[in-house]
């Protein structure tokens, strides 16, 4: 084990806005951070097609793009951007223990984890085959491409009611699509939903596919009390389930939220273990946006840096 062993002075485990930030400010800092990739390089942004409201882009970008831009920036600095995905993690004292790939062990004197959050999906075929083609799993990233037309947004929480608020603003009509025969959502937001005209709640509903051969062109959905089924013509089809965080690994080692949220002094990116960093959304539920999690990665090396600096490291 020993010759699979290596020390590094910062290490930053995932590669979306918030750890490629993280990565700039800290090889720029001298901290020479190691980066690790994880399972999906680029991270969510990378399953998203067009991006338009990140400042810096006037014309606007396609996510995979944006972030090879990141990636690129990262690695002139000088951060060591690697593949691999941290599979197990030792949080017991500095210097903190980081297993890659169950194989290859890193000793960090500081670690920042930014690993996102992924989002939940009904598990349909068409809803794979035709992400990014009008299924998106983000309104506030996504609907705007679809002003003035129909679409359709599945659940039924206080997230599905903000974002099928958000799209009746932009959108014609939108078929909001309830599983049982009620709303998880708060009283206020259902509230908002209901006084909200081109809103039309679908109870007792689920989404048997989406159709369309290049891009959504409707829905199909069944009612569980008439056992019937109908199709709802839509150009979009917003999946708005709930998130998960990837911060599994960190189970029984950092406060975490009842969802898995890692938990951060407030203002800061800090956990519960000094120099330990959380930064994106896997400590954001609220904004989850790339230029939120980019700002965190900003912290994350700021707390870092001054922390190492502290510890005289």
């Amino acid at each position: 084990m020993e010759n699979n062993t290596e020390h590094v002075h910062c290490l930053i485990i995932g590669s979306g806005p918030a750890g490629y930030t993280a990565a700039i400010y800290a090889a720029r800092a001298n901290l020479k951070p190691v980066l690790y990739q994880g399972i999906q390089p680029g991270g969510q942004l990378t399953i998203t097609t067009e991006v338009e409201n990140y400042p810096g882009y006037p014309e606007g970008v396609q996510g995979p793009e944006m972030m090879i831009d990141f990636e690129k920036q990262a690695a002139r600095m000088g951060a060591d951007i690697r593949y691999g995905m941290a599979t197990k993690v030792d949080f017991m004292e500095p210097p903190f223990k980081v297993w890659i790939d169950e194989e290859k062990l890193i000793t960090a004197d500081s670690v920042i984890i930014s690993t996102g959050a992924s989002a939940k999906w009904l598990g349909l075929e068409s809803e794979q085959r035709l992400n990014g083609y009008g299924v998106s799993a983000c309104a506030v990233c996504d609907g705007f491409f679809f002003k003035g037309k129909e679409v359709a947004i599945v659940g039924a929480g206080d997230t599905a009611a903000e974002e099928a608020l958000y799209l009746s603003k932009l959108c014609s009509t939108v078929h909001m699509l309830v599983r049982r025969d009620q709303m998880r959502a708060s009283k206020i937001m259902q509230d908002r939903v209901f006084k909200t005209e081109n809103i039309k709640v679908y109870w007792n509903t689920s989404t048997q596919e989406v159709l369309g051969e290049k891009k959504v062109e409707a829905v199909r959905i069944m009612n569980h009390e008439t056992n019937t089924t109908a199709d709802i013509p839509v150009s979009a089809f917003f999946v708005a389930i709930g998130h998960k965080p990837n911060s599994d690994i960190f189970k029984g080692w950092l406060e975490m939220d009842d969802a898995g949220y890692l938990l951060t002094t407030p203002g800061t990116s800090k956990t519960i273990i000094e120099g330990v960093f959380a930064a994106g959304d896997v400590q954001d539920k609220i904004y989850r946006q790339a230029v939120t999690a980019a700002g965190s990665g900003c912290m994350a090396a700021l707390d870092a840096e001054r922390y190492l600096a502290m510890k005289g490291i």
